[in-house]
């Protein structure tokens, strides 16, 4: 019987342990400072950041503590100022920044947090120029769509 409840009450303990639990935080001004959710003392699933003026910061998606999936980041003022795809904590794939007013104003390939691919550049909603990274580097840029075009193929674009 000691045994029973002994094997009972450690099964209880780790499954206590484990659960996943909301959290929530304030500033000391009593605004909400972030909020999501809590496995195994670990951000995972989707969280909420916040400004000390109760606007958003910032919010995607946590795997094992570190960002993972989409995010989406604002100015104090509530206008979005980038967007982009994390693994494990490191930006991947297409990120679009935009400028003051929230237009796009360029938008990168990036792996392991470096511009690596194309970054198109915008002006007033019109594309103005393309440039071509690897690591980090810029390899080649272009200022007409006619010879960005004959030079790349559009599919890694996407």
């Amino acid at each position: 019987m000691k045994k029973l409840l002994l094997i009972s009450f450690l099964f209880l303990s780790l499954i206590s342990f484990s659960q996943k639990k909301y959290h929530k935080e304030y500033y000391k001004n009593g605004l909400l400072k972030e909020e999501g959710w809590i496995l195994n003392k670990q951000k995972t699933a989707f969280w909420k950041f916040y400004y000390k003026n109760g606007n958003i910061k910032k919010e995607g998606y946590f795997k094992d503590g570190l960002e993972t999936k989409y995010w989406y980041f604002y100015s104090p003022n509530s206008i979005k100022e980038k967007e982009g795809h994390f693994k494990s904590g490191i930006k991947n794939d297409w990120w679009l920044f935009y400028d003051n007013k929230g237009i796009i104003n360029h938008k990168c390939q990036l792996k392991n947090n470096l511009k690596n691919g194309y970054c198109l550049i915008y002006k007033n909603k019109k594309l103005i120029k393309a440039s071509k990274y690897k690591e980090g580097k810029k390899i080649k840029e272009w200022t007409d769509f006619s010879s960005f075009r004959s030079e790349n193929s559009l599919n890694d674009l996407r």
